[in-house]
């Protein structure tokens, strides 16, 4: 799981905006637009390589400047320097020109009492209430949910011969995964499939989804205030230091956010690897070792976050061979660093990396900030659980469209599927798990 400004996609970076008056660094900058981002973003990444070096100077939407670290080694050391580059939105230079319909801004945020917006010692407070309470949660009981919720999924499709494995299965599982381990009962986990997915597709209802979101969370603390459950929520509250009931409900709505939409796009993007590439086509044959294989090659190679805003250069600086000014905007180009020729030294003739079984990849992007251990562990359940159920159910799934007509989100920020049209011989549902 990354984080939340992670968790809902941004718009197209092409989208214009109202108001400002941004400070340029001048016309060498590259627009964060365009369909290359979402159609072929490794080849623009090695063009931005060529012509711009590690450090590239960007321009988001509205012509407001950043810089897009996009060499590996260069964004190890701007998430190993918590000080110079701490997450602490509230250091940008650019808040005074900023408009408060500024399409970005649910992405990158404002500071605000929780475990994504804050820095520093409160940013570790939080994080030390929160890391313990994902941990406490039961491997075994995650899978076990997992393995019900991905069995009711397939039900409601099994029968049909066709799906949609976005639609249908990737986005509503982990979701529905993450309001048991937060502690809601199920007759509202499908509400929360709903305001997450209003809240990613950025329309009109996003607004009072967020507020839904809230509610929502506002409910569930004060039920495990009054009933404690073995479930997140019950041991954050438990937690020794005292927390205000906004951090709770914030921290709560970072944790289920933050594992919604990317852990489906791992889901999606490994489903889609394993249907249209020979390599991985053993996986449809119940390899189950190698769908653990072609999630690592999807962190590798098409990591559900591409770019991730970001930190905040705490005064002037140099990087490589860039000058920094002190509230400068770093975006973590953590799609690009992954594909750092000084960091992929075994490629193959048919150009996939090579890297199973290797880690290394900063789809979690690294240091201080990261996504927490025990959030990575609960991803990689939700998504490598569900798929083997998947496979196991349909056995001979098979693209109902041509590979190359399937079509990414249309974002620079986050790589998915929009849909995933299969066709399977038809089977029988396996019961009811209410």
């Amino acid at each position: 799981m990354t984080r939340l400004s992670s968790a809902v996609p941004a718009p197209d970076p092409g989208t214009p905006t109202t108001g400002g008056c941004p400070v340029r660094h001048g016309s060498a900058a590259v627009p964060l637009s365009g369909p290359e981002f979402h159609t072929e973003p490794q080849a623009l990444y090695r063009t931005m390589r060529r012509d711009h070096g590690p450090v590239v100077r960007v321009e988001l939407p509205g012509g407001f400047p950043a810089w897009l670290v996009i060499g590996y080694r260069e964004l190890h050391q701007v998430t190993s320097d918590g000080e110079l580059f701490p997450r602490d939105v509230g250091l940008w230079n650019q808040w005074e020109h900023i408009p408060e319909d500024w399409p970005l801004l649910p992405m990158v945020g404002r500071p605000m009492p929780s475990i994504y917006f804050t820095a520093g010692a409160e940013h570790r407070r939080h994080a030390d209430m929160v890391g313990p309470a994902l941990e406490g949660a039961d491997p075994f009981e995650i899978r076990r949910h997992c393995e019900e919720l991905a069995d009711r999924l397939v039900d409601s499709v099994c029968t049909r011969g066709t799906a949609d494995l976005v639609a249908e299965f990737a986005e509503p599982l982990p979701v529905l995964v993450l309001a048991r381990l937060v502690g809601f009962p199920d007759a509202e986990g499908a509400d929360i499939a709903q305001v997450l997915k209003d809240l990613a597709d950025g329309g009109p209802e996003a607004q009072s989804a967020h507020m839904r979101f809230g509610e929502h969370m506002q409910r569930l603390v004060a039920a495990k205030r009054a009933v404690p459950g073995d479930d997140v929520t019950s041991r954050m509250l438990a937690y020794h230091e005292p927390f205000t009931d906004e951090e709770y409900v914030l921290d709560l709505m970072a944790i289920t956010a933050a594992g919604h939409l990317t852990t489906a796009d791992w889901i999606s993007n490994s489903l889609r690897l394993m249907l249209t590439d020979d390599q991985f086509a053993d996986s449809l044959a119940g390899g189950l070792h190698s769908v653990a294989e072609a999630m690592n090659e999807v962190l590798w190679e098409e990591s559900p976050t591409q770019i991730l805003a970001g930190r905040w250069a705490a005064r002037d600086t140099r990087l490589a061979g860039r000058d920094i000014r002190a509230g400068d905007m770093l975006l973590l180009g953590l799609g690009a660093a992954n594909s750092d020729p000084h960091v992929r030294q075994h490629i193959t003739a048919d150009g996939m990396s090579g890297q199973s079984g290797n880690s290394a990849h900063l789809a979690f992007s690294y240091g201080e900030y990261r996504c927490p251990f025990p959030a990575q562990e609960i991803a990689e359940t939700i998504a490598r659980t569900g798929i083997e159920v998947l496979l196991d159910r349909l056995p001979d799934l098979a693209l109902a469209v041509p590979a190359k007509s399937l079509v990414r989100r249309q974002s620079a920020f986050l790589r998915g599927m929009t849909s995933l049209p299969v066709r399977f011989t038809p089977v029988r549902m396996t019961g009811d798990f209410s």
